[in-house]
């Protein structure tokens, strides 16, 4: 889909389609259309819609008209209508589209263009069936046109961005566990390198050995697929010390010998959308060419039951020294990110931010609308809530405090991997804060925001926008 950025007015366009916004009670400044809409008894509700042909003041074919409810318009109003207009124009065959000039209530016209831009590039995402050749032009929208007050086209290029970013993370996650596998990912990692010019290292279990890792090989020992450890770096922010991304990556987790329950396992090759949400930031970071040095680290492994498999009450030492007693093999996510934040302090980071679909208390906890955020840095989850709230891919922080901490502890090492059923992802925060005390670290649990179940399956994209935005703050300030 191709966006671009015109200052001519839905009046004078010669398209397929134009939108046109109503509020409640409001009258429109078009008395054709607000005829129109009366004689329709368009009552212009929130999720109300009209299709009009030919009318007048307009050179498009057709209009859309969009209820909005009761003015003002808030973001979240807003991002409804979005989603709605895009079902509309994919069941309506629209294949040019016009959006006029809308009012946001509390928010400027960059993020107006930038919303627009990524919700439709990001509506344009299909799932490609595995085996069945893509047909071209596949996705309902080829054109979108964006009205605004002032050249706003690099606020269109964000969004389309981020939209791309989300489509590499949505595209990974959807993909089946015997294709998206550790070495998958890996390769997908060097072609993102090579497309813009970012430095790739890939670990092997061999190196990984070497450093010390026992923590994060113990959960691919199963496996007969070899573990990865992946990392990207973008420089392009001069001497300043880079943001590190973590991305948990078990391309598919069975529970090892603490064996997942049947029913829903095949949602498990969504245990690496931590991993795939790294790499669709870094994409859309790279793709703006932000001032900025990034570095995204990828531990990548499948966890699997097998005769030399770890099991309930093996002891591991990790690559800082800690010993683990693995009380359970399915809390398995942060027994290779606890490696890869100690691997981090090499970078210097300025700050470190994992994310992992790392425990299902969070979805007991927040559901499917909000990620959990964790941190031993008050300033670092503050901005990161800011940043969601801008992107509307939000985050609620739980506690960190030390008593969660007491729940790990073991009679036979430093630490247990889990703390009992209480305060799940709290406890799994705290065992990943005892490797990152050098630095500024946030955990973002986003097992309940990756994907979706049912009839709706697939990956959501998230937390792309979040970092996304999380990394231009960071520019601003």
């Amino acid at each position: 889909m191709d966006f671009f950025v015109t200052h001519q007015t839905a009046d004078h366009y010669s398209g397929d389609c134009a939108v046109a916004f109503a509020f409640k009670d409001t009258i429109n400044e078009n008395r054709i259309l607000q005829s129109l809409i009366e004689l329709n008894r368009f009552e212009a509700s929130e999720g109300d819609t009209l299709m009009l042909s030919q009318v007048d003041g307009y050179k498009t074919k057709r209009v859309l008209v969009m209820g909005l409810g009761e003015a003002p318009l808030s973001n979240k109003g807003f991002l409804k209508a979005l989603k709605l207009l895009s079902s509309v124009m994919e069941s309506a065959k629209v294949k040019n589209v016009v959006i006029p000039d809308i009012n946001v209530d509390g928010y400027d016209d960059s993020w107006i263009q930038s919303t627009i831009a990524r919700e439709l590039k990001n509506a344009s995402y299909k799932i490609d069936k595995v085996g069945i050749k893509k047909e071209k032009n596949t996705t309902f929208l080829e054109a979108v046109n964006i009205f605004s007050k002032d050249n706003g086209i690099n606020d269109i290029k964000k969004g389309v961005a981020t939209a791309n970013g989300m489509a590499l993370a949505r595209e990974l996650g959807d993909l089946p566990p015997n294709i998206c596998t550790p070495t998958y990912i890996a390769e997908r990692a060097q072609l993102l390198a090579s497309k813009y010019n970012l430095k790739c290292e890939i670990l092997e279990e061999s190196d990984m050995k070497t450093l010390g890792m026992n923590s994060l090989l113990s959960v691919s020992l199963g496996s007969a697929q070899p573990a990865k450890l992946i990392s990207l770096n973008y420089s392009n922010g001069g001497k300043e010390d880079p943001i590190v991304l973590v991305g948990k990556g078990v391309t598919f987790d069975s529970g090892g010998i603490s064996l997942k329950p049947g029913s829903g396992m095949d949602e498990m090759k969504y245990d690496m959308c931590g991993a795939a949400s790294v790499l669709g930031t870094m994409s859309a970071v790279a793709e703006m060419g932000l001032k900025v040095n990034l570095t995204v680290v990828v531990p990548t492994v499948e966890n699997m039951p097998a005769h030399n498999a770890s099991r309930p009450g093996d002891v591991v030492k990790s690559m800082s020294g800690q010993t683990i007693e693995i009380l359970n093999t399915d809390a398995e996510g942060r027994l290779i990110l606890c490696d890869a934040l100690t691997y981090c302090e090499k970078f210097n980071p300025k700050v470190v931010i994992d994310v992992a679909t790392l425990t299902g208390a969070v979805i007991v906890a927040l559901g499917k609308h909000h990620s959990g955020v964790m941190s031993n840095d008050q300033n670092l989850a503050d901005s990161l809530k800011n940043s969601g709230m801008s992107a509307m891919d939000t985050v609620w922080q739980l506690p960190l405090d030390d008593e969660y901490d007491e729940l790990l502890k073991s009679n036979f090492a430093d630490m247990a991997n889990i703390g009992g059923r209480e305060a799940g992802t709290v406890t799994a925060a705290c065992f990943l804060a005892r490797y990152t005390k050098n630095y500024s670290w946030a955990h973002i649990d986003i097992a309940g925001t990756a994907w979706l179940g049912g009839a709706k399956k697939g990956a959501t994209g998230r937390p792309v926008p979040l970092l996304t935005q999380y990394v231009l703050d960071q520019i601003k300030s």
